[in-house]
């Protein structure tokens, strides 16, 4: 059995915080993506959770994604998603989460659309 595992960095990309995941999102890595999630909304209201390098997705990332929206939401924020496989493109639009975020294909589109006026 192998043993998932998950990079997650938080940085800024001008008026963007960016939470980057590299690995795979499930139960076990959940709660670190949540916290840098947090951390990054009290720096910026503006967040992009970028999942370019993400490999996998379980339903309990899904739960984090709209744990996120939604604290996204309560501080007064706004949320792109970066960088989405077809796959998980897919399993959004599946569940009705396309619908909440801002998609954008890199950092460069998802600061102009999060930050039009």
């Amino acid at each position: 059995m192998s043993v998932r595992t998950l990079d997650v960095t938080t940085s800024k990309a001008g008026e963007l915080a960016v939470v980057r995941l590299s690995g795979d999102l499930d139960s076990r890595t959940a709660p670190a993506v949540q916290e840098h999630v947090g951390t990054a909304l009290t720096e910026s209201r503006l967040l992009a959770l970028d999942l370019t390098d993400l490999r996998y997705m379980s339903s309990a990332g899904l739960r984090v994604m709209l744990l996120s929206y939604r604290q996204a939401q309560r501080a007064g924020g706004e949320m792109a998603v970066v960088g989405l496989s077809g796959e998980l493109r897919m399993i959004m639009s599946a569940v009705g989460f396309l619908g909440f975020f801002t998609i954008a294909e890199d950092l460069d589109e998802a600061t102009k659309l999060l930050t039009e006026e």
